[in-house]
């Protein structure tokens, strides 16, 4: 009859603890388009992120030795992203602890006291004075009965999911960051080369106005205008090295590198305007699962998963708590017979906690869970709508700056070729010294702009890598 009690009792436990209050969880279906405006067709997997697939050594599509370094050395030593991995270990040593609590805790708390007691208590012992030697074991253990204990731990494990996709976020940042630096400074040493060249025109011009001066072809007015452009190209070179050196130092603390020490060897030797890396070609038929890969998204849904989790951690509270504990040992008044059988005690038994009234506690507590499971539905969907408009602002970049970068080519080929003609009306006295200065303005501007949009282009195509959450083409 013993056995059968026992074994009725367990079942009905067993059966109990398979209960677990609370939604189960479910990726939000998003109405997104299946395509981007700026690339051929794709279609993207309703909420199915895909941040733990590998993205790739994406910059090494550039084809620069030096930028390759450069993301070496900041995934090796950027102090951000060490922070995001400790981070990492935190939330799932958090995990752990959670998933813990779904075991039988065990303990051990050995110990001796030496009580004298009064001759005068009620019951007397005479005045006594005793000893005692306890070598207990104890056990705690909650039975599960609602889910509270594993939809803690399922709220734990989606909060360490979503600060490993942060940390893919933080890496994802930083190279982009690099390679946007790096760029910006390439950029930055070619118009410091073009601004370099300037100034050698600029002075042999001035000494021809000089000498034409001094010949009687030439006049006051023309070699103070060439006096002026020339002091006004070294300022506008002297602001572009505080530029490139701004740039440097930002790039040393991306690369974990004290600024002081850090140095990157500007660009030496050819023309400024020599510098035309062609920016990496955007595949058509850009699939818009890619974004699927980004680490925000991929963040945002695993906090609406734990939020999802919290509901019934906070429904559990109204149902009954049921635990089990015990204890067993050896207690003596003599330390020879601790371990001796006659020596052993033991305790075992349940207890039920029933909430009957706390207050609205319980009830708020629930609700504010859902509430902020409709918070994390928000900003999991808002983190999708930031990124296509990431995605197809980058796209957008990418295909105007290429047409700008055409009419440029042209505008730099006219402007070039118009200051040529001007210096050779000024050699033949047929124009004053001011035409000429307006045509190499004309023409330095152009070589500039295109020297910076050449820039502008390849940092469109990494913001592109970061909009999309790593490189678009699995081979990189």
């Amino acid at each position: 009859m013993k056995a059968r009690l026992i074994a009725s009792t367990s079942v009905i436990l067993l059966t109990l603890s398979a209960c677990v209050v609370g939604p189960d969880y479910k990726r939000p279906a998003d109405a997104v388009p299946s395509e981007f405006k700026g690339a051929d067709a794709g279609s993207w997997k309703k909420g199915q992120p895909t941040d733990n697939l590998p993205k790739g050594n994406w910059w090494t599509v550039f084809n620069d030795q030096a930028l390759n370094s450069l993301q070496s050395r900041a995934a090796e030593a950027n102090q951000q992203v060490q922070a995001a991995i400790a981070r990492v270990d935190q939330a799932r040593s958090a995990a752990r602890v959670a998933s813990g609590e779904l075991l039988p805790q065990i303990a051990s708390g050995s110990s001796f006291s030496r009580m004298k007691f009064s001759a005068n208590q009620v019951p007397s012992f005479g005045g006594i004075t005793a000893n005692q030697f306890r070598v207990p074991l104890d056990l705690s253990y909650e039975i599960d009965l609602w889910g509270r204990v594993r939809r803690s731990a399922e709220s734990a494990r989606a909060d360490a999911e979503a600060s490993l996709a942060a940390f893919h976020g933080v890496l994802l940042i930083l190279h982009a960051d690099v390679a946007q630096h790096y760029f910006s400074l390439r950029a930055l040493d070619a118009e410091l080369l073009t601004l370099a060249d300037t100034v050698q025109l600029r002075k042999k011009q001035l000494e021809l106005v000089v000498n034409k001066s001094k010949g009687g072809a030439g006049n006051e007015l023309d070699v103070t205008r060439a006096e002026t452009a020339l002091a006004s190209t070294e300022a506008e070179k002297a602001g572009l090295s505080k530029r490139r050196a701004e740039l440097e130092n930002a790039l040393a603390i991306l690369v974990g590198a004290n600024p002081s020490t850090f140095s990157f060897p500007a660009a030496s030797g050819g023309k400024g305007q020599d510098w035309k890396p062609t920016p990496p070609s955007i595949p058509s038929g850009l699939p818009s699962d890619l974004l699927e890969r980004r680490p925000d998204v991929a963040e945002a849904e695993r906090q609406l998963a734990s939020a999802n989790a919290r509901i019934g951690v906070a429904k559990a509270s109204f149902f009954p708590a049921v635990s089990l504990t015990g204890s067993g040992g050896s207690v003596s008044a003599d330390f020879q017979d601790v371990f001796s059988w006659d020596s052993r005690a033991w305790s075992i038994g349940p207890s039920v906690s029933l909430p009957i009234f706390a207050g609205g506690r319980n009830l708020a507590n629930y609700r504010r869970s859902k509430s902020g499971y409709q918070e994390a539905v928000a900003r999991y969907r808002q983190s999708v709508l930031v990124a296509f408009g990431d995605v197809e602002s980058s796209l957008a970049g990418i295909r105007f700056l290429a047409e700008q970068s055409a009419a440029l080519d042209r505008v730099v080929t006219s402007s070039s070729r118009g200051a040529e003609l001007a210096s050779q009306r000024y050699e033949a006295g047929v124009v004053s010294y001011l035409e000429v200065v307006d045509a190499d303005r004309e023409a330095l501007q152009a070589q500039r702009a295109r020297v910076q949009l050449t820039g502008q282009r390849l940092i469109a195509s990494v913001q592109l890598v970061k909009a999309l959450g790593g490189s678009w083409a699995a081979t990189h």
